[in-house]
């Protein structure tokens, strides 16, 4: 293994082991540890024909005392069985989900990046419908799969600030499974990002369908702003993903930093008069926004024109400070991969 932690980029690097499980005849096996990286299913597979799918994406650390860690599985379990639900999929069970997760970290430990790099190991649970099934209906076989891989920052430049465009258009869906508060499918967020890059954006504001008045999220990310009179404030919506990060960084908002907090509905009328305004999620952490642009409309946030604003840089740091056992934890946020 010769890998140059500082300068990963977010792409895929295959590590060693990749965990299986299979459901069939109403119930899961067992599951297994595989090195085969392959997966081979029918060219009629639900997943192919009807897209029934859904994956989840989570972190783990090695800590400034070397421990790995693994942050907060617990509640990508909880949102995978969401999901599940909604697409007519069986709920992995979430101890088995846990489970598996520390397993595959466990036996891809050593590509779980040294402390200090600013690189963390991905891991990647996803299920799909396996079976054949040609009429429109769920699949009655799936396959549940966890693989890892080490990565740097998603955008490049790690901390750099965003430009970011609200489209001409809608995605045709949320980037969640539907109007309800479940997991992971982006496919219908893909056209928009890539015009975006095209065009020299890193991301869209996607405003609220309905009446285009509203924040919601961006095709990877949901939204942190910052008002003048320092509150963090993050949209409400029942189409938007209910990040995992977004609800840490407000905890810890609250309870480290002593912020005040909303979650509300935010008109876009509003952003021009925010202090800060960053993306956060999984994989991009906190990234800060310098610049928004909506038709000939161009609001520039100067505090986040040259790096993180104060109170954005003071989240990151408690939050990553968290993360990599600088920070003492909040009970369950940490789980120990021995």
């Amino acid at each position: 293994m010769n890998i140059d932690w500082a300068n990963l980029g977010f792409t895929y690097i295959k590590t060693p082991y990749r965990y299986i499980s299979n459901y069939k005849d109403n119930k899961w096996d067992e599951g297994i540890l595989s090195e085969d990286d392959t997966v081979k299913i029918s060219e009629c597979a639900g997943v192919l024909q009807y897209a029934q799918t859904c994956f989840e994406g989570l972190k783990s650390y090695r800590t400034v005392n070397n421990e790995v860690v693994c942050f907060r599985p617990d509640l990508n379990a909880k949102r995978m069985a969401d999901s599940a639900k909604r697409l007519e999929m069986p709920i992995f069970p979430e101890n088995r989900f846990i489970q598996a997760v520390i397993e595959t970290i466990k036996a891809n430990i050593d590509y779980v990046p040294p402390y200090g790099y600013g690189a963390t190991l991905y891991i990647r649970p996803y299920m799909f419908g396996s079976n054949p099934v040609i009429g429109v209906k769920p699949a009655n076989e799936y396959q549940f799969r966890i693989f890892t891989t080490p990565v740097g920052p998603y955008f490049k430049g790690g901390v750099k600030p965003l430009t970011i465009r609200v489209p001409d258009f809608d995605r045709a869906a949320p980037r969640g499974t539907g109007h309800i508060k479940a997991g992971l499918n982006y496919a219908m967020s893909l056209h928009a990002i890539v015009d975006a890059h095209n065009k020299g954006f890193d991301e869209n504001m996607y405003l609220d369908p309905a009446t285009r008045t509203k924040v919601e999220e961006t095709g990877g990310a949901n939204f942190i702003f910052v008002t003048k009179d320092n509150t963090v404030v993050t949209p409400k919506s029942n189409s938007i993903l209910p990040s995992i990060t977004r609800r840490s960084l407000l905890y810890v908002a609250e309870n480290y930093l002593g912020l005040k907090t909303q979650e509300r509905e935010i008109l876009f009328d509003e952003v021009k008069e925010f202090q800060e305004c960053a993306l956060c999620g999984t994989a991009a952490v906190l990234s800060p926004v310098g610049k928004i642009v909506y038709n000939s409309e161009e609001i520039n946030l100067p505090s986040g024109m040259q790096g993180m604003g104060e109170i954005t840089k003071k989240l990151y740091d408690t939050l990553t400070g968290i993360q990599m056992g600088r920070i003492t934890p909040p009970d369950g946020w940490l789980w120990k991969v021995e």
